[in-house]
């Protein structure tokens, strides 16, 4: 891209934050609200949110999560009456597993108790870590989008194909990586780190802005 293009590039991205960010910091505050208000359940519907999502449409994601909340299969829920409602939801299968499988892992004593499990791991960082290595079927861009969405992921970033799509086209980073590792998740992020910066845009917001760019609308 042109130097020139890309200054219009930066400055399209500017201009469509200061008409979003008075739906943004709505939306955010709501995103602290699920963790602030919300129950254990809550907070591990915004969990299974986050796990059904790769490959899949979120607003599909959500419409599934909804609907195992309305079976009541979110708290007691087996795979096999799981997978059924996974209505448009990539790798159903496997993905009715990971819920069964995440429930237990933030069972106490026979009780859900996410909400306690988290706040015992320290700071947004160090919990993401955490969910990467004990929480089947999460890597880094789920783990930041289910932080970001009770309220603790203010200074992460959810590397999805949109994210990633855009910060080529802002010379952010040369090109869409094969893989995301660890090493390359976290090398992307400080970039978009250093460049919201740059353009006087909150990170948090950034990753919403550049979302709604593709998407068309600010949802979860």
């Amino acid at each position: 891209m042109e130097h020139q293009n890309l200054d219009q590039a930066i400055q399209e991205i500017v201009e469509l934050h200061a008409s979003l960010a008075p739906q943004i910091e709505p939306r955010l505050r709501d995103f602290q609200r699920a963790w602030e208000e919300g129950d254990d359940e809550g907070v591990f519907r915004e969990l299974v949110f986050c796990l059904l999502t790769p490959q899949s449409r979120a607003r599909s994601c959500w419409a599934a999560v909804e609907s195992l909340t309305c079976q009541g299969l979110v708290m007691e829920g087996r795979p096999e009456e799981i997978h059924p409602l996974l209505k448009g939801v990539r790798f159903k299968y496997r993905k009715s597993e990971y819920v069964c499988l995440a429930r237990e892992t933030f069972s106490r004593d026979g009780k859900l108790a996410i909400k306690a499990v988290i706040s015992s791991l320290g700071d947004p960082a160090g919990v993401r870590d955490w969910l990467v290595t004990n929480v089947f079927g999460m890597g880094y861009k789920e783990a930041s989008h289910f932080l970001r969405n009770v309220g603790m992921g203010r200074d992460l970033s959810i590397l999805d194909r949109h994210i990633l799509k855009n910060l080529v086209r802002l010379q952010v980073i040369d090109e869409i990586p094969s893989s995301l590792t660890r090493k390359t998740y976290l090398g992307i992020e400080e970039r978009m780190r250093e460049f919201a910066a740059r353009i006087g845009v909150p990170l948090d917001h950034l990753d919403l802005v550049l979302w709604y760019r593709q998407a068309g609308e600010i949802f979860k």
